[in-house]
């Protein structure tokens, strides 16, 4: 008979090992895990590097267009130029164009230069029209027709510098870069600084850029961007009002009622690929059924809202099917077991849960569609120069108007440099609207969001 204790009680021949001590292979584990979280950390610190670069970029450039140059000066409204007829009637003034305004301006500008004893070559005060923007006629006219009674006196008014005037106090334009400009030259730039050191030229807030409308190519001083924002906010009103309870009510329906068969399988399928459909498609949608077929007006909001409808569906159908499917079944059999009805269940207990992320989902793909161009492009509302406020709510859905984005896009491509300057000011407000449509959604979230 072997004795088993002493074969079972011989050790192991080879390096002992202990279980406090990290053999080789746990030690390239632990190496393979300290590099993924290096790796992990560098694209955080490369994605946040060009999102600073980016917002820098944006902020850099943009920022200027909410600042704007002013001719502050007083004007004599002379009565043989306004109001031959010296009835002060509005009507007779109004038949003044501004070709009768602008050598009132250009005059008092003149008479400013001399009165500061600035040295100068210019005999003429139509020479003084390289300092005025074209549009400070149309303004002065304005205010004379709304206040007759100004006529005859000497008003001070606010001109609008030209856009050159403007770039040289922001540093867009210089003495070099005017030697073959034939709107501007150095006599006028100086005259500009002998006025900016008394206070005559200066810069202020640009009000006009964010309630303004656009502008021709011949006065980028005087566009803004409000017009084109009223527009965005018609077309996202038919977006809200068509694309949520239509979405909301199809993904119900495919979640909770309809039978699983071949044909609710190639709705699904259908919807998941018009979410990556690109947004250019939609546009010829919009254009071939409302615009060719429908016959609605080129350019109104309410087109550009039908056609955004379209391309923002998908987006809630596939947000609010997963905000259901989130919804515990334990939810859906216990009100089923105490009586309710399908619908009772769904609209009472599954539809306030699911609510958080149905909004989450809704204003995302809303502000998806407010940054949306291409299909705008195609319905025409980026040809259009939206220069006149709708007259009320059926015009503000039916009248041609432009939209942000789209009015972004058309800035860009216009030759003159303050377009550019103002497209990246429009940019900053686009973002702007677009932060707090997120914050809306996060807050909704929040205060909706129920745990079980």
């Amino acid at each position: 008979m072997t004795d088993a204790t002493s074969q079972g009680g011989a050790r192991p021949s080879g390096p002992s090992t202990r279980l406090t001590a990290a053999d080789s292979r746990t030690k390239k584990r632990n190496a393979s895990e300290k590099r993924f979280r290096a790796y992990g950390l560098a694209a955080i610190g490369t994605g946040l590097f060009f999102l600073v670069v980016l917002l820098t970029s944006i902020i850099s450039n943009g920022s200027t267009a909410f600042m704007q140059t002013f001719i502050e000066v007083p004007v004599y409204l002379d009565p043989e130029a306004l109001d031959p007829n010296g009835n002060r009637d509005p009507a007779d003034i109004s038949k003044v164009s501004t070709f009768g305004y602008n050598p009132l301006i250009q005059n008092a500008v003149f008479e400013q230069v001399q009165d500061k004893g600035i040295a100068t070559d210019y005999e003429d005060a139509g020479d003084m029209k390289a300092l005025i923007s074209a549009s400070a006629a149309a303004q002065l006219r304005d205010r004379v027709i709304a206040n007759p009674d100004l006529i005859g006196e000497t008003v001070d008014f606010q001109i609008l510098a030209s856009s050159r005037v403007d770039g040289y106090l922001k540093g867009r334009v210089g003495r070099d870069s005017i030697t073959q400009d034939r709107n501007i030259d150095a006599g006028h730039l100086d005259i500009v600084d002998a006025l900016r050191e008394d206070g005559t030229v200066h810069k202020s807030f640009n009000f006009a850029f964010i309630t303004g409308a656009d502008a021709s190519e011949s006065r980028p001083e005087q566009a803004g961007l409000g017009v084109s924002m009223l527009g965005s906010f018609f077309m996202m009103l038919v977006v809200l009002f068509l694309a949520l309870p239509i979405g909301v009510a199809a993904s119900i329906y495919l979640e909770e009622f309809a039978p699983q068969n071949k044909f609710t399988d190639f709705i699904e399928v259908n919807i998941s690929n018009l979410a990556a459909v690109p947004s250019i498609v939609f546009g010829i949608l919009g254009l071939a059924a409302f615009i060719q077929f429908a016959h609605l007006p080129q350019s109104a909001p309410l087109v550009g809202g039908l056609t955004l409808t379209l391309m923002t569906l998908p987006t809630i159908v596939i947000s609010t099917r997963a905000s259901l499917k989130a919804v515990p079944p334990s939810i859906r059999d216990a009100a089923l077991g105490v009586g309710a009805s399908k619908m009772q269940s769904v609209f009472h207990h599954v539809l306030p849960l699911a609510m958080p992320g149905i909004l989450t989902g809704t204003i995302i793909g809303l502000a998806q569609a407010l940054g949306e161009t291409a299909p705008l492009l195609l319905i025409g509302m980026v040809g259009y120069i939206a220069t006149n406020y709708p007259e009320g709510v059926i015009s503000g859905f039916m009248s041609p108007n432009s939209a942000m984005p789209a009015q972004i896009y058309e800035w860009a491509k216009r030759a003159d440099p303050a377009y550019y300057e103002r497209a990246w000011g429009g940019i900053i407000i686009l973002l702007v609207f677009l932060l707090v449509m997120n914050v809306i959604a996060i807050v909704l979230r929040r205060k909706f969001e129920r745990r079980w």
